[in-house]
């Protein structure tokens, strides 16, 4: 494994072991607010749209709406499986074998 991968793993366990164990000793037992709670709610979201968002609406480095944008058309599949409530497996599933059909057969 190249150096730079090893570094960053063992920086995010570093920073994930401070920021977990630290917290109840700053807070001392005081508890997060109702309004802070609601606010955190909302982060895990936040970040996963910040990671994908890019690839999706920009593969190629520019904005691409188009049919040759095959990220964007397996996300739409993914998206509106997530919408009908369907399970994280057939949602993943579905968008990867609609990428998988773009690849496979040119679609």
């Amino acid at each position: 494994m190249r150096t730079e991968v090893v570094i960053t793993i063992v920086a995010m366990a570093v920073a994930t072991f401070f920021t977990r164990f630290t917290s109840p000793a700053i807070l001392g037992g005081a508890g997060i607010s109702p309004r802070l709670k609601r606010f955190l709610k909302h982060v895990p979201t936040a970040i996963l749209t910040a990671l994908i968002a890019p690839t999706l609406f920009a593969p190629h480095g520019y904005i691409e709406f188009s049919t040759g944008n095959s990220y964007l058309i397996a996300g739409t599949i993914a998206a509106l499986l997530a919408y009908f409530r369907q399970p994280p497996l057939v949602t993943m599933g579905g968008g990867m074998a609609t990428m998988l059909a773009i690849r496979s057969f040119g679609i």
